[in-house]
């Protein structure tokens, strides 16, 4: 059995995206765990670890985020078929490999048909990081984005999101990085799905950043123990890290809302270019640039 869970903080978003995703793409004898958040994502998700984990039938537990709508039609095949290899403990529908912090999108992304829908600029639909060159999935990676992971029976029963990461940022990428420390493999499947999201990336820089550094100080070795004066190094020179993978996810949204900003343009372009009276004038108007060129 395939069962799915969500940490619902906002209950309207959740009603209008994940709900029905999950109920087109979940089995008839699915279980939907949908529990009101408590505390931070980390320790959502391991109450809601601890309930699929009792389950004796469990083949894996998909997590949705309530702003993730599912288009998957063969959602549970796909993560069946992930699962046949033994090895594999998380499967993602977006994640990248060369990842080096939490701003995982850094490294090459893989992922299937995602798209972000937002309401900025009279609102619209783009591509999964249209700014970047993307790979097709299934591919092996080393974490995936946390927004929708499936996890198998033995990360369901074996591991648990670090509740220190208390800022609701990186949590994936730590505990893909434990799967992974583990001897586990992390990968992602061309999984159909729609992300209701603002254009930004990042929200809340100065958290992020904060968040940034935690895991810094968790993966890149601890300060304890170290003289005063590396201590501080250390501190400024993850400090300075992660404001500058901040600026450069700024950047990012930044090209984002370009092409946002462009797309009510072209649909503005296409159906005047397509109305009866452009195609009237179409005889007129290159009558008129064969005048400018003799000119």
């Amino acid at each position: 059995m395939i069962a799915f869970a969500s940490a619902i903080i906002d209950p309207a978003a959740y009603m209008r995206y994940a709900r029905p995703g999950i109920q087109a793409a979940a089995e008839p004898a699915a279980k939907v765990f949908a529990f009101e958040a408590i505390g931070t994502v980390c320790r959502s998700y391991n109450l809601l670890l601890d309930v699929a984990a009792a389950r004796d039938d469990l083949e894996a537990l998909v997590l949705v985020e309530e702003h993730v709508e599912l288009a998957e039609p063969a959602l549970c095949e796909k993560v069946r078929a992930a699962f046949s290899d033994p090895a594999v403990a998380v499967v993602g529908w977006m994640g990248a490999t060369g990842v080096r912090s939490i701003a995982w999108w850094e490294g090459r992304i893989s992922c299937g048909p995602v798209v972000q829908q937002y309401d900025e600029h009279g609102g619209g639909e783009l591509p999964a990081w249209s700014w970047t060159e993307v790979d097709s999935a299934p591919r092996e990676v080393d974490t995936v984005d946390g927004r929708l992971m499936a996890l198998s029976p033995w990360a369901v029963r074996n591991l648990r999101f670090d509740e220190e990461l208390s800022l609701g940022v990186g949590y994936d990428l730590d505990f893909c990085m434990r799967v992974r420390e583990a001897g586990r493999k992390v990968v992602t499947a061309d999984v159909r799905a729609i992300h209701h999201h603002k254009l930004d990336l990042v929200v809340g820089r100065e958290l992020w950043v904060e968040a940034h550094i935690r895991m810094a100080e968790k993966w890149d070795g601890r300060t304890a123990g170290a003289p005063p004066a590396e201590v501080d190094w250390k501190a400024r020179a993850r400090r300075a890290e992660a404001e500058r993978e901040a600026a450069r996810t700024l950047a990012y949204s930044s090209a984002t809302r370009v092409d946002a900003r462009v797309q009510p343009l072209e649909r503005e372009l296409a159906a005047m270019t397509a109305s009866r009276s452009w195609r009237a004038t179409a005889p007129l108007r290159r009558l008129n640039r064969l005048l400018r060129r003799r000119a």
